[in-house]
């Protein structure tokens, strides 16, 4: 070979211009038609109108009226529940102070009866032990006159209490030791008219309550003819400041003062100014 001749070339012959260009435009069109198909269908908007209510004055004033009517009425009727519930408890209240009062009355009346029953043993007794007494004393004086020798010694003998007198005097005696307190009626204090009262009703005679008033029942009687049962008082008869009991053997019982308390004690301890007889 010549060194003249033409070297072949190993270069891939260039494709033409048109054939690159048709190449290209085929591809475009495919993709396009593929990126119209892939893409979802375009929505179309969708419009709605929705109509808003029209408020007016006369529907704004009526609902706040309703509004506050509701709220007035729902005052009212709290208040209405707080009224009834004080008035609920009140009455409780009220019930629960009746039912302690009427417990304490009956226990009072309770006491006063267990003593008016230990009276009536206790002047049962008395007046059996007094029998016994004058039983002995009879028979002493009827030795001495059928001796002839005996003389009177000038001694006499006072009869004890007997039917009301004797419950009237056992209830008395009963109280000796209770406390005095003013305006007390029993049944363990006692004021002088209180515990006059209280014993004469064992006898079944209701007294006054007050002393000036008590020593003006009865007929008046002297010091010096004293029985059981009998109402001392001190100041003058319509107007007496203090009451006791006369209880036989010159002895009297009568709520004094608060130091002392229900006493049984002499009348020489403190001359009364007179008696009344009410039996």
């Amino acid at each position: 070979m010549s060194h003249t001749a033409p070297i072949p070339s190993h270069r891939k012959p260039r494709r033409s211009s048109s054939k690159l260009a048709l190449r290209a435009g085929v591809a475009g069109g495919v993709l396009s038609t593929i990126a119209v198909a892939a893409s979802p269908a375009q929505a179309e908007p969708v419009t709605e109108t929705i109509e808003m209510p029209t408020l007016t004055n006369v529907d704004l004033s009526g609902a706040l009226s309703n509004a506050v009517a509701a709220s007035a009425e729902a005052t009212e009727q709290n208040a209405l529940a707080q009224d009834l519930r004080a008035q609920e408890e009140a009455a409780a209240a009220a019930a629960a102070k009746d039912a302690k009062k009427a417990k304490a009355e009956a226990e009072r009346k309770a006491e006063a009866e267990r003593k008016a029953k230990e009276a009536e043993e206790k002047a049962r007794a008395e007046a059996e032990r007094a029998s016994r007494t004058s039983e002995r004393t009879t028979l002493s004086a009827s030795s001495s006159d059928n001796g002839g020798g005996g003389s009177d010694s000038g001694s006499s003998y006072s009869a004890p209490a007997t039917g009301s007198a004797a419950a009237i005097v056992a209830f008395a005696r009963a109280q000796v030791g209770d406390a005095y307190v003013m305006g007390a009626t029993g049944p363990n204090a006692w004021d002088c008219s209180g515990l006059v009262q209280a014993a004469y009703r064992q006898a079944g005679i209701d007294l006054p309550r007050v002393s000036g008033a008590q020593s003006s029942m009865g007929t008046s009687v002297s010091l010096d003819n004293l029985q059981p049962g009998d109402i001392l008082y001190w100041g003058s008869r319509s107007g007496s400041y203090h009451v006791a009991i006369y209880v036989g053997g010159g002895n009297f019982v009568g709520a004094q003062n608060p130091s002392k308390g229900v006493v049984e004690q002499s009348i020489d301890w403190d001359r009364p100014s007179g008696a009344v007889r009410v039996l």
